[in-house]
């Protein structure tokens, strides 16, 4: 195994594993960017999104890639109807409501699953789990390919949406100044209910993709929450081009120092290399500094 190699391999292994971080992010940056929370939940909805896929899968025996239609669409519903019961009262109450909430929904969804499902851990077959893909002299598992190609599906889909359609601009309005987007005659509440649904549903299409991977069980989506906020963070709040970046960056630190250090201190090196760039760059590496008076 020549040093070249392992480089390369490690570069694959963190760019696919990268555009998994990038998808879960994009979706709560999205939440922050028109609505200015943290959505302390969005963990617990990839889980959500993992014991669908689980469920759908028993019911009809296919494989999970031809459930992202199904499962994203259900995750869709529930995102609205979550944002109906229990955020839309809270609109324009101080943020820390927000966080109350969404971790007592978070600690709510995660003792729910447990008693319905226990907590031991699930399997999803999948046929693509078996297969590798060469590219050069490297090999890669087609699920990660397939998780990265859907990463970057997704965010072109969204930009698309933000630049091109009417909602996308009255969203991205919302998110500039709320104040302003009301004087011109937009349905702000329309539009926080939608990007709430939104950055749930890609949280889900994360769970879904992550089940030929992953064990499902009812803490699987904690450490991917933390994850994506540092993403976010390091990225810079509410900017979707720099949370895809933040999640590529997460997922190569990982591998290279899985490969040449420790895989137990591979997740740590994630939160190392945000605390280093906020040093360096207090608002993340895209975002914009706060505006003087």
């Amino acid at each position: 195994m020549s040093q070249g190699w392992l480089i390369g391999q490690s570069l694959l292994n963190g760019l696919t594993m990268g555009g998994i971080y990038a998808l879960i992010s994009v979706g709560l940056t999205l939440i922050f960017g028109v609505m200015k929370v943290i959505n302390f939940a969005q963990g617990e909805f990839l889980m959500l999104g993992m014991y669908i896929t689980l469920l759908m899968q028993r019911m009809t025996t296919f494989d999970p890639y031809y459930l992202v239609l199904p499962v994203a669409a259900g995750m869709f519903v529930i995102g609205m109807l979550v944002y109906r019961i229990l955020i839309k009262p809270i609109i324009g109450r101080d943020g820390t409501s927000f966080i109350i909430v969404t971790m007592g929904l978070s600690y709510v969804m995660t003792t729910v699953v447990q008693l319905i499902f226990s907590p031991n851990s699930q399997s999803v077959h999948s046929a693509a789990a078996e297969v590798t893909v060469p590219i050069g002299s490297f090999n890669m598992a087609m699920p990660r390919l397939v998780a990265c190609g859907v990463m970057l599906v997704a965010v072109l889909l969204v930009y698309f949406f933000l630049k091109k359609t009417d909602m996308g601009r009255a969203m991205r309005a919302t998110s500039e100044n709320i104040e302003v987007a009301q004087m011109l005659g937009i349905k702000t509440n329309n539009i926080f209910r939608l990007a709430f649904g939104l950055g749930i549903t890609m949280a889900g299409i994360t769970g879904l993709l992550l089940t030929p991977i992953y064990f499902v069980y009812p803490t699987v989506g904690a450490p991917f929450k933390t994850i994506a906020m540092a993403c976010v963070v390091l990225g810079g709040l509410g900017n979707i081009g720099g949370t895809v970046i933040g999640g590529l960056l997460a997922g190569i630190c990982e591998a290279f120092v899985g490969s040449y250090i420790s895989f137990d201190l591979a997740p740590g090196s994630i939160y190392l290399i945000l605390l280093i760039v906020l040093l360096v760059k207090p608002n993340g590496l895209f975002g914009k500094g706060a505006r003087k008076a």
